[in-house]
């Protein structure tokens, strides 16, 4: 499992439709961080639950705070292409994610984790085609990998 994480002032993921139309589906409109997650096929329980700890207690927030710290909320959005291989050519590979069945209810179970830790969580729409606005504050971008 793999999550990048950016600290925001502000995140929101819209559902964009087939006509065009978009409709928010989650936001957080103070600061926090925007958690991107993909899942690859060995992934489960082990991962679930280190993902959701780091993003919970990183001291990645003003003053070196977490987000258990602060009470501060989490936009999660699933993110299959955080396992694309681009060594060869220039189309990637995505054999690395994890097929919809299997990483749905793993993204689905960070989003558990995090909520039973008392976090704020707004999340984006699994499969769908999303557009994500965000305020990077820092800028502060970290890659973990579990």
């Amino acid at each position: 499992m793999r999550a990048v994480l950016q600290r925001v002032t502000r995140a929101s993921v819209r559902v964009v439709s087939d006509d065009g139309t978009a409709e928010v589906v989650g936001a957080i409109d103070r600061p926090g961080l925007l958690a991107l997650v993909g899942v690859t096929h060995d992934d489960g329980d082990a991962q679930v639950e280190t993902i959701a700890r780091k993003i919970a207690e990183l001291r990645i927030l003003a003053g070196e705070r977490s987000v258990l710290d602060d009470g501060a909320p989490v936009l999660v959005v699933s993110q299959f292409t955080l396992y694309a291989d681009t060594r060869k050519g220039r189309q990637p590979s995505w054999n690395g994610a994890a097929p919809g069945p299997v990483a749905e209810p793993l993204v689905d179970a960070v989003v558990e984790a995090l909520r039973a830790r008392g976090v704020e969580v707004a999340t984006g729409r699994f499969g769908a085609h999303m557009a994500v606005d965000l305020v990077n504050d820092g800028p502060v971008t970290l890659i973990l990998e579990a």
